[in-house]
């Protein structure tokens, strides 16, 4: 088994792949497609040429940036592959985007204790993370 982390943007069945394994949020492929071809910087965690997992970072590359879509498939999780796919992330940042950059996260627990040893820090009480999806659909 030779597991290596390359800078590449995974296609979008690959993408949608990985997070089903994974168990994040399903997306249909057009919005992938849209999405990782808009994408800041990605990664993927290969097993000879079989991704197996991946990162990426979204953002306008000057004053704010997101980490998003870590994951590793099940198979190798446990392994510290998730610290390589973000060591890869946060080498990005820190060499490639201007050091006054915000870079945040959601963070899924117990993922949060991989991204604190990366600098990392909940920002609760003074902030609080929000999300919701693009559309509102009125309930019937």
């Amino acid at each position: 088994m030779t597991i290596s982390v390359i800078t590449k943007t995974p296609d979008p069945e690959t993408y949608l792949s990985l997070r089903a394994a994974g168990g994040l949020s399903p997306y249909d492929l057009e919005a992938a497609g849209l999405g990782l071809k808009n994408s800041l910087h990605c990664v993927l965690l290969l097993d000879g040429e079989t991704a197996v997992g991946m990162g990426r970072l979204v953002g306008d590359g000057g004053l704010f940036v997101q980490v998003t879509d870590i994951v590793v498939h099940p198979d190798y999780q446990g392994r510290g592959h998730g610290q390589q796919i973000m060591a890869a992330l946060v080498k990005h940042i820190e060499t490639e985007l201007p050091p006054s950059i915000y870079v945040s996260l959601i963070a899924d627990v117990p993922a949060n204790r991989l991204y604190e040893k990366f600098g990392f820090r909940e920002t609760a009480p003074s902030s609080l993370g929000m999300a919701r999806r693009g559309r509102l659909i009125s309930p019937s």
